[in-house]
């Protein structure tokens, strides 16, 4: 088993991540656009990583790691961050929060299971299981049955 406060960890950002996205999508309401609450959420967001990183960090990379570093890795993080958070929010009011988070929820355990079968992304490898297929198959009827 992995380590407790790890996984305790990881159950909190579940929590934090259906705060943030019944806030902001209210947020979104009351602006009459989900843009509007996208770029306030991300805007705030950047804001607090730059000052963890500006307390934290003891060492810059280096220009020459700077530069060997691929421009789609500059950019597909941010960008996929945009699309999953305006999609949220603009998708928890039409359709609730507690199926918006179970869709998101069973997309996330579907693609990280095949992601880790396979080593995407330079992770360590996860092999597909008897279990682990039986374990999203039931996470999926569970799906199912929250949104009968």
């Amino acid at each position: 088993m992995n380590n407790p406060t790890l996984l305790l960890l990881s159950f909190s950002v579940g929590i934090m991540v259906v705060i943030q996205g019944g806030v902001n999508a209210r947020l979104g309401i009351l602006l009459n656009n989900s843009l509007l609450a996208t770029s306030t959420a991300l805007t705030i967001g950047a804001s607090f990583t730059l000052i963890a990183v500006l307390i934290t960090v003891r060492q810059f990379p280096s220009m020459h790691q700077l530069r060997v570093i691929p421009i789609y890795m500059w950019v597909t993080g941010g960008l996929l961050s945009f699309l999953a958070v305006t999609l949220f929010y603009y998708i928890i009011p039409k359709i609730g929060i507690s199926t918006a988070v179970s869709f998101g929820l069973a997309g996330q355990l579907i693609f990280a299971a095949i992601a880790g079968h396979f080593g995407w992304f330079n992770m360590p490898l996860e092999p597909m299981t008897l279990k682990k297929i039986a374990g999203l198959i039931v996470m999926i009827s569970g799906v199912i049955l929250i949104k009968s």
